[in-house]
């Protein structure tokens, strides 16, 4: 995940960003509930972080009428590798 793309969105992306790296994969009720945000601030900002292919959408299996919400492998990744360098410096 790039440093500049998550800079550049807004707050409410931003702290679905960070309930998700906190909680894993989450239903869109789920991450309002956490988050605290209004249903459509997190449906716009699942969307942009959609767009910049931060977050992936997937079916959540115990009810397929929802979708369940997760980082993109990518990321996780990446964020790990970022998590430990800091760490060794």
């Amino acid at each position: 995940m790039k440093e500049e793309t998550v800079q550049d969105l807004p707050p409410s992306a931003k702290l679905v960003l960070k309930v998700l790296e906190y909680n894993g994969g989450l239903t869109q009720k789920e991450i309002v509930e956490k988050s605290r945000l209004s249903q459509r601030t997190v449906r716009d900002a699942l969307e942009r972080l959609q767009e910049h292919d931060i977050v992936q959408k997937d079916i959540y299996i115990p009810d397929a009428r929802q979708n369940l919400y997760q980082l993109d492998v990518e990321t996780e990744t990446e964020a790990d590798a970022d998590a430990e360098a800091a760490l060794l410096d």
